[in-house]
């Protein structure tokens, strides 16, 4: 798909263009795929369209405030007859009770496990009571292609529930060939990329800094993940030991989960003076406004929504060449990017940026009007509401 984007609705007329009912489902913890999902259906509502979220609890970054969202909680019964807590039945039966009561246009899952498994159950019960039922788009954030769609006991069902949906979009263009690669598709895999809208308000980087204990001659690497397995945050601590510099270096772990297991390494390396780590942050765009560059290392990248967010603050990228990187970050105008597993690269390159704070600050400029330019909501979010409306008809 190209980059360029055509924003359909002022070619749409009479009952096509009215403000539409939509249903998002996804994970409500920080990671790529709940951030884009909550983002989505806030610039939605915005947009005029009613937008009902379904999750077991409510999303980290959902303001319910905003007019035209509504929050719809999936209760989990620990029942003693399973082994597991069961999710897909309840959210099925939530999805299917309120698409029924709100007249639902369309479900938009984000993961498709167990988040399009439980949107075709959902239709399947309302096709009985209802005279119309939901479409359902899905999206494709990462490891349910990568990881889960690897698995034997996960495929065929994935599988099933991709088929039976009415779109499919993947987040890059990487991902989609691998979407392709995976599963036996029948149907069209669109690319829509992830977008981000900055906050308007954000505390000083001075303040941060000074919070952080930072000198004004210390150069401060940021990494923002989940600290899952895939983020390979024992690369990110070997690279980042293997950076010289004749300015001091730092690192800033912001931790979407625990970071007690990768302590020991820290202690291995002798970073523990070095490394600052500060777990379930929801203020991430302070933290990377106080930084001077972007440090990522994962093994397997759909998209790299933190990479995103780190440009649109004008801070270059130093990364591996993995996944969807390559299409968010340009190698050599705004970061560098290098083979996966090289640590020794990846520490040239910070120290490259740490010695040249004018190579540091054009970079970081590039990347900010690259992000400006391809990934913003008023970029991408038309996208979004022309496949609704196309499926729609």
């Amino acid at each position: 798909m190209s980059d360029s984007i055509v924003d359909l609705s002022p070619q749409i007329t009479g009952s096509q263009s009215r403000p539409l009912r939509i249903g998002i489902t996804c994970y409500p913890l920080i990671g790529g795929s709940g951030i884009l999902a909550t983002a989505l259906g806030s610039e939605l509502a915005l947009r005029g369209h009613e937008v009902h979220f379904f999750s077991s609890a409510l999303p980290v970054r959902l303001d319910l405030a905003q007019p035209r969202i509504f929050f719809h909680q999936v209760t989990v019964n620990e029942y003693s007859l399973f082994t597991y807590p069961d999710y897909t039945l309840p959210l099925a039966v939530k999805m299917a009770e309120i698409g029924r009561s709100a007249e639902l246009d369309l479900f938009h899952v984000h993961y498709a496990v167990p988040h399009a498994t439980a949107a075709y159950l959902a239709v399947q019960m309302m096709k009985s009571s209802a005279t119309r039922t939901p479409k359902i788009i899905t999206t494709m954030h990462g490891t349910d292609t990568t990881l889960l769609g690897q698995d034997s006991s996960y495929r065929p069902a994935i599988e099933h529930a991709l088929s039976h949906s009415d779109a499919l979009t993947t987040v890059s263009e990487s991902l989609r060939q691998e979407t392709l690669a995976t599963f036996q598709l029948s149907g069209r895999v669109e690319v829509i990329r992830n977008f981000f809208a900055p906050s308007l308000s954000v505390r000083p980087r001075e303040e941060i800094r000074h919070e952080l204990g930072l000198t004004s001659k210390e150069f401060l690497l940021v990494h923002s993940s989940n600290v899952r397995p895939l983020k390979r945050i024992d690369l990110l601590l070997r690279s980042f030991a293997a950076a010289r510099s004749e300015r001091p270096l730092r690192l800033l772990i912001l931790a979407g989960s625990s970071f007690e297991s990768y302590r020991p390494l820290l202690d291995e390396l002798e970073l523990g003076d070095r490394v600052i780590v500060r777990e379930e942050v929801s203020e991430v765009e302070d933290y990377l406004g106080a930084g001077d560059a972007g440090l990522y290392t994962s093994e397997s990248e759909s998209f790299g929504l933190s990479i995103l967010e780190t440009l649109f603050h004008g801070k270059p990228v130093v990364a591996f060449r993995v996944g969807g990187i390559p299409e968010v970050v340009i190698d050599g105008e705004c970061g560098f990017l290098h083979p996966f597993g090289d640590v020794e690269a990846m520490g040239k390159s910070m120290s490259l940026l740490a010695d040249s704070r004018e190579l540091a600050r054009e970079m970081g400029e590039r990347g900010r009007r690259r992000a400006e330019e391809n990934f913003t909501a008023e970029r991408i979010v038309p996208e979004y509401e022309a496949l609704y409306r196309r499926v729609m008809s």
